[in-house]
């Protein structure tokens, strides 16, 4: 996918479904193409692997990966765009990393998009999860049979029920059934430093980190943080171009803003008038009186 590229010093790597799982040998393989070094190409691929594993592992926002791309120059420098799918909303969320971000588990540089916000999504990145991160990392150092004791501890008629866990004030707190402890016994032998080296490690996936979260604020008191880090909505329309019912305040208002940039800006004269008759035409036949400056110079 990337070779017929290479003269425009530039390639994107991975893709839709089981291609996105080809990204590292396409990154060495361009790397290569390129003349960039061994240390530059393997940071590259651990930089494809963590964007994906912050996106869908870190972040729990019901929105499931199924598209990876990773772009990079001939100079090395690259940006990832990812797209989740949520089935059950029938809508998708992207997820944009900017050129050379190498924060992964603490705030991450990072722009996501959704057609809306969700209440509640687990959040392991936010800096209100930074004390039950290092907590995670000190559970896993630990003895792993100690820790799976305490997750897997049933929950009985009388105890304490944690609503945000769960997301509804019906359910008893469930543990993650897909725990894997084979990855946490190797994470116990490597003893992680910190959080990022614990779950960079193979096998560390959504419900090892969900249920080692639990735990940390269960036993430990260091909460999670539960705010969705999406940062854009659709205003007016999804990226299919359909649009959704709008709130036709929130429209003129923007409409509004970028009338008066256009005015304000140095553009000549002619320039000007041309912008805000295009800016015109986003606006419906039904109010030309909000708009009176822009219809008088069609």
């Amino acid at each position: 996918m990337a070779m017929d590229r290479q003269n425009l010093g530039v390639t994107v790597c991975g893709g839709k479904g089981r291609t996105s799982l080809k990204t590292p040998k396409e990154i060495r393989e361009m790397a290569q193409v390129f003349g960039l070094n061994g240390y530059k190409t393997e940071s590259m691929v651990y930089a494809s692997k963590m964007c994906a594993k912050t996106d869908n592992t870190l972040i729990q926002d019901s929105y499931q990966l199924y598209h990876h791309c990773f772009f990079f120059t001939e100079k090395g420098e690259w940006i990832v765009i990812q797209q989740g799918i949520n089935e059950e909303k029938a809508n998708a969320r992207r997820y944009h990393w900017g050129l050379d971000k190498h924060r992964y588990t603490q705030e991450p540089d990072q722009d996501i998009l959704c057609p809306s916000k969700l209440p509640e999504a687990l959040n392991m990145t936010h800096k209100e999860s930074q004390a039950n991160q290092k907590t995670c990392v000190d559970l896993v150092r630990d003895n792993p049979e100690k820790l799976r004791r305490q997750m897997v501890k049933p929950v009985s008629a009388g105890q304490s029920r944690l609503d945000k866990w769960s997301g509804t004030e019906d359910q008893l707190l469930i543990m993650p059934r897909s725990v894997n402890w084979d990855a946490v016994r190797e994470a116990y032998e490597f003893q992680p430093r910190t959080y990022e080296e614990f779950v960079s490690r193979k096998g560390i996936g959504p419900g090892t980190v969900r249920g080692l979260a639990l735990v940390a604020e269960l036993i430990y008191g260091d909460r999670a943080s539960w705010k969705d880090p999406v940062k854009f909505n659709f205003a007016f329309g999804g990226k299919d171009g359909v649009p959704y019912p709008v709130d036709r305040r929130s429209m003129d208002e923007a409409v509004e803003v970028l009338k008066n940039g256009v005015s304000a800006s140095r553009l000549k004269t002619g320039e000007q008038r041309r912008a805000l008759q295009r800016l015109r035409k986003c606006i419906p036949e039904s109010v030309p009186e909000r708009f009176g400056t822009i219809k008088s110079y069609q």
